[in-house]
Protein backbone atom coordinates (compact mmCIF):
# COMPACT_ATOMS: atom_id res chain seq x y z
CA UNK A 1 0.00 0.00 0.00
CA UNK A 2 1.31 3.47 -0.64
CA UNK A 3 2.22 5.48 2.15
CA UNK A 4 -1.33 7.98 1.35
CA UNK A 5 -3.47 4.27 1.98
CA UNK A 6 -1.84 3.75 4.69
CA UNK A 7 -2.52 7.51 6.40
CA UNK A 8 -5.77 7.20 5.56
CA UNK A 9 -6.58 3.92 6.30
CA UNK A 10 -4.96 4.60 10.32
CA UNK A 11 -6.40 8.01 10.33
CA UNK A 12 -9.97 6.44 9.67
CA UNK A 13 -9.25 3.65 12.66
CA UNK A 14 -8.30 6.05 14.70
CA UNK A 15 -11.19 8.74 13.98
CA UNK A 16 -13.35 5.42 14.83
CA UNK A 17 -11.49 4.81 18.15
CA UNK A 18 -12.27 8.08 19.43
CA UNK A 19 -16.02 8.20 18.40
CA UNK A 20 -16.82 4.54 19.71
CA UNK A 21 -14.93 6.57 23.28
CA UNK A 22 -17.17 9.50 23.37
CA UNK A 23 -20.56 7.02 22.65
CA UNK A 24 -19.48 4.61 25.72
CA UNK A 25 -18.81 7.70 28.00
CA UNK A 26 -21.50 10.39 26.71
CA UNK A 27 -21.44 11.73 30.55
CA UNK A 28 -18.11 14.55 29.78
CA UNK A 29 -19.41 15.43 26.86
CA UNK A 30 -23.57 16.18 28.05
CA UNK A 31 -22.07 17.94 31.39
CA UNK A 32 -19.99 20.06 29.41
CA UNK A 33 -22.87 21.37 27.26
CA UNK A 34 -24.81 22.08 30.33
CA UNK A 35 -22.90 25.15 30.87
CA UNK A 36 -23.96 26.91 27.69
CA UNK A 37 -27.31 25.34 28.00
CA UNK A 38 -27.54 26.95 31.66
CA UNK A 39 -26.01 30.23 30.51
CA UNK A 40 -28.71 30.61 27.53
CA UNK A 41 -31.50 29.96 29.81
CA UNK A 42 -30.10 32.42 32.59
CA UNK A 43 -29.13 35.36 30.30
CA UNK A 44 -32.64 34.97 28.34
CA UNK A 45 -35.49 34.01 30.77
CA UNK A 46 -33.64 36.15 33.80
CA UNK A 47 -31.92 39.12 32.37
CA UNK A 48 -33.48 38.99 29.12
CA UNK A 49 -35.68 42.16 29.15
CA UNK A 50 -32.86 43.93 31.36
CA UNK A 51 -29.87 43.02 28.96
CA UNK A 52 -31.83 43.85 25.78
CA UNK A 53 -32.83 47.51 27.18
CA UNK A 54 -29.28 47.79 27.76
CA UNK A 55 -28.31 46.83 23.53
CA UNK A 56 -31.43 49.58 22.60
CA UNK A 57 -33.42 46.47 22.06
CA UNK A 58 -36.70 46.34 22.76
CA UNK A 59 -37.86 42.71 24.44
CA UNK A 60 -35.90 39.69 25.21
CA UNK A 61 -35.85 38.60 21.76
CA UNK A 62 -33.72 41.62 20.62
CA UNK A 63 -31.04 40.42 22.93
CA UNK A 64 -31.68 36.25 22.06
CA UNK A 65 -30.07 37.15 18.75
CA UNK A 66 -27.31 39.30 20.06
CA UNK A 67 -26.68 36.46 22.54
CA UNK A 68 -26.71 32.77 20.63
CA UNK A 69 -23.85 33.28 18.44
CA UNK A 70 -21.35 34.10 21.41
CA UNK A 71 -23.36 30.72 23.39
CA UNK A 72 -22.40 29.02 20.31
CA UNK A 73 -18.22 29.73 20.61
CA UNK A 74 -18.35 29.29 23.56
CA UNK A 75 -19.69 25.77 22.92
CA UNK A 76 -16.80 25.03 21.16
CA UNK A 77 -14.92 25.97 23.88
CA UNK A 78 -16.52 23.64 26.65
CA UNK A 79 -16.15 20.69 24.13
CA UNK A 80 -12.95 21.18 24.20
CA UNK A 81 -12.33 20.89 27.73
CA UNK A 82 -13.50 17.02 27.21
CA UNK A 83 -10.80 17.01 24.03
CA UNK A 84 -8.08 17.83 26.24
CA UNK A 85 -9.11 14.95 29.36
CA UNK A 86 -9.80 12.25 27.08
CA UNK A 87 -6.12 12.88 25.85
CA UNK A 88 -4.72 13.16 28.66
CA UNK A 89 -5.63 9.62 29.80
CA UNK A 90 -4.15 8.15 26.22
CA UNK A 91 -1.14 9.85 27.64
CA UNK A 92 -0.80 9.17 31.32
CA UNK A 93 -2.84 5.14 30.56
CA UNK A 94 0.11 4.18 28.51
CA UNK A 95 -2.08 3.85 25.12
CA UNK A 96 0.11 6.77 23.92
CA UNK A 97 3.23 4.49 24.03
CA UNK A 98 1.65 1.83 22.46
CA UNK A 99 0.74 3.56 19.60
CA UNK A 100 4.84 4.93 19.49
CA UNK A 101 5.49 0.85 18.87
CA UNK A 102 3.01 -0.10 16.35
CA UNK A 103 3.42 0.05 12.81
CA UNK A 104 1.12 2.41 12.31
CA UNK A 105 1.21 5.98 10.48
CA UNK A 106 2.20 8.20 13.20
CA UNK A 107 0.26 11.41 12.42
CA UNK A 108 -2.87 9.47 12.72
CA UNK A 109 -3.02 9.00 16.10
CA UNK A 110 -3.79 12.94 16.62
CA UNK A 111 -5.86 13.12 13.34
CA UNK A 112 -7.99 10.80 15.11
CA UNK A 113 -8.60 12.56 18.35
CA UNK A 114 -8.28 16.17 16.02
CA UNK A 115 -11.50 14.97 13.39
CA UNK A 116 -13.16 13.20 16.54
CA UNK A 117 -13.05 16.45 18.60
CA UNK A 118 -14.22 18.39 15.61
CA UNK A 119 -17.21 16.41 14.86
CA UNK A 120 -18.52 16.47 18.70
CA UNK A 121 -18.09 19.99 18.47
CA UNK A 122 -20.20 20.23 16.25
CA UNK A 123 -22.86 18.28 16.88
CA UNK A 124 -22.63 19.64 20.20
CA UNK A 125 -22.73 23.19 18.28
CA UNK A 126 -25.82 21.73 16.72
CA UNK A 127 -27.65 20.58 19.71
CA UNK A 128 -27.22 24.45 21.79
CA UNK A 129 -28.47 26.26 17.93
CA UNK A 130 -31.24 23.88 18.50
CA UNK A 131 -31.94 25.31 21.64
CA UNK A 132 -31.93 28.67 20.66
CA UNK A 133 -33.99 28.34 17.95
CA UNK A 134 -36.48 26.86 20.33
CA UNK A 135 -36.10 29.79 22.73
CA UNK A 136 -37.05 32.36 19.94
CA UNK A 137 -33.89 32.89 17.76
CA UNK A 138 -34.11 33.44 14.41
CA UNK A 139 -31.73 34.09 11.73
CA UNK A 140 -34.35 35.26 8.64
CA UNK A 141 -32.10 37.85 7.53
CA UNK A 142 -29.05 35.73 6.37
CA UNK A 143 -28.19 34.47 3.12
CA UNK A 144 -27.92 30.91 2.14
CA UNK A 145 -24.08 31.80 1.25
CA UNK A 146 -23.81 33.54 5.07
CA UNK A 147 -25.44 29.95 6.97
CA UNK A 148 -22.54 28.25 4.48
CA UNK A 149 -19.81 30.79 5.68
CA UNK A 150 -20.76 30.71 9.49
CA UNK A 151 -20.79 27.01 9.13
CA UNK A 152 -17.77 27.13 7.93
CA UNK A 153 -16.48 29.41 10.67
CA UNK A 154 -17.40 27.79 13.10
CA UNK A 155 -15.81 24.32 12.14
CA UNK A 156 -12.22 26.39 11.75
CA UNK A 157 -12.66 27.75 14.76
CA UNK A 158 -12.88 23.59 16.06
CA UNK A 159 -10.18 22.89 14.44
CA UNK A 160 -8.08 25.81 15.94
CA UNK A 161 -8.95 25.21 19.13
CA UNK A 162 -8.68 21.23 19.29
CA UNK A 163 -5.22 21.37 18.07
CA UNK A 164 -4.40 23.76 21.20
CA UNK A 165 -6.61 21.33 23.45
CA UNK A 166 -5.00 17.89 22.06
CA UNK A 167 -1.46 20.01 23.15
CA UNK A 168 -3.35 21.04 26.42
CA UNK A 169 -4.20 17.25 27.16
CA UNK A 170 -0.62 15.86 25.60
CA UNK A 171 1.32 18.14 28.23
CA UNK A 172 -0.52 17.49 31.23
CA UNK A 173 0.07 15.24 33.94
CA UNK A 174 -3.29 13.94 34.79
CA UNK A 175 -6.90 14.39 33.83
CA UNK A 176 -7.36 16.75 36.33
CA UNK A 177 -4.59 19.15 35.47
CA UNK A 178 -5.95 18.84 31.71
CA UNK A 179 -9.13 20.03 32.38
CA UNK A 180 -8.04 23.06 34.40
CA UNK A 181 -5.52 23.79 31.34
CA UNK A 182 -8.38 23.98 29.43
CA UNK A 183 -10.02 26.30 31.36
CA UNK A 184 -9.52 29.22 29.84
CA UNK A 185 -10.91 28.38 26.78
CA UNK A 186 -14.43 28.40 28.80
CA UNK A 187 -13.66 31.61 30.18
CA UNK A 188 -12.61 33.67 27.06
CA UNK A 189 -16.38 33.88 25.67
CA UNK A 190 -17.00 35.15 29.36
CA UNK A 191 -14.75 37.91 28.97
CA UNK A 192 -15.61 38.64 25.35
CA UNK A 193 -18.69 40.43 23.16
CA UNK A 194 -20.53 37.15 24.01
CA UNK A 195 -23.00 38.73 26.51
CA UNK A 196 -22.51 42.27 26.49
CA UNK A 197 -21.11 44.79 23.43
CA UNK A 198 -17.24 45.88 24.50
CA UNK A 199 -17.96 49.41 24.28
CA UNK A 200 -20.34 49.14 27.45
CA UNK A 201 -17.43 47.39 29.32
CA UNK A 202 -14.67 50.06 31.40
CA UNK A 203 -12.38 51.51 29.64
CA UNK A 204 -9.14 49.56 31.49
CA UNK A 205 -11.29 45.96 30.48
CA UNK A 206 -12.05 46.79 27.01
CA UNK A 207 -8.59 45.85 25.12
CA UNK A 208 -8.78 42.56 27.75
CA UNK A 209 -12.16 41.62 25.82
CA UNK A 210 -11.11 42.99 22.14
CA UNK A 211 -7.74 41.57 21.64
CA UNK A 212 -8.50 37.73 22.09
CA UNK A 213 -9.57 35.01 19.55
CA UNK A 214 -13.06 34.71 20.97
CA UNK A 215 -14.17 38.07 20.59
CA UNK A 216 -13.50 38.62 16.47
CA UNK A 217 -14.89 35.37 16.11
CA UNK A 218 -18.14 36.55 17.87
CA UNK A 219 -18.56 39.14 15.91
CA UNK A 220 -17.89 37.41 12.53
CA UNK A 221 -21.18 34.56 13.71
CA UNK A 222 -23.17 37.41 15.04
CA UNK A 223 -22.57 39.32 11.96
CA UNK A 224 -23.29 36.03 8.98
CA UNK A 225 -26.23 34.90 11.24
CA UNK A 226 -28.12 37.86 11.36
CA UNK A 227 -27.37 39.16 7.90
CA UNK A 228 -25.23 42.55 9.28
CA UNK A 229 -22.00 43.53 8.16
CA UNK A 230 -18.74 42.21 9.92
CA UNK A 231 -16.39 44.57 9.10
CA UNK A 232 -12.38 43.22 9.46
CA UNK A 233 -13.33 40.76 12.08
CA UNK A 234 -13.61 37.98 9.68
CA UNK A 235 -9.70 38.43 8.46
CA UNK A 236 -8.76 38.41 11.91
CA UNK A 237 -11.03 35.81 13.00
CA UNK A 238 -8.63 33.43 9.74
CA UNK A 239 -5.65 34.63 11.22
CA UNK A 240 -6.28 33.73 14.85
CA UNK A 241 -7.24 30.44 13.75
CA UNK A 242 -4.17 29.56 11.30
CA UNK A 243 -2.15 30.98 13.92
CA UNK A 244 -3.69 28.55 16.87
CA UNK A 245 -3.56 25.93 14.31
CA UNK A 246 -0.50 26.14 13.53
CA UNK A 247 0.60 26.27 17.41
CA UNK A 248 -1.48 23.67 18.69
CA UNK A 249 -0.27 21.31 15.80
CA UNK A 250 3.64 22.10 16.29
CA UNK A 251 3.25 21.79 19.80
CA UNK A 252 0.66 18.12 20.17
CA UNK A 253 3.75 16.76 17.14
CA UNK A 254 6.78 17.87 19.54
CA UNK A 255 4.70 16.17 22.80
CA UNK A 256 4.10 13.46 21.13
CA UNK A 257 7.69 12.65 19.25
CA UNK A 258 9.36 13.26 22.92
CA UNK A 259 10.11 9.99 24.64
CA UNK A 260 7.38 8.57 26.89
CA UNK A 261 6.96 9.08 30.11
Amino acid sequence: MSSLSVAVRDSSTMLRRNLLHARRYPSMTLNLLLTPVMLLLLFVYIFGDTMSAGIGGGDRSAYIAYLVPGILLMTIGSTMVGTAVSVSGDMTEGIMARFRTMAIHRGSVLFGHVAGSVLQAVISVVLVGAVGVAMGFRSTDATALEWIAAFGLLALVALAFTWIAVGMGMASPNAEAASNNALPLILLPLISSAFTPIDSMPGWFQPIAEYQPFTPAIETLRGLLLGTGIGNSGWITIAWCLGLTLLGHRWSKAQFDRDPR
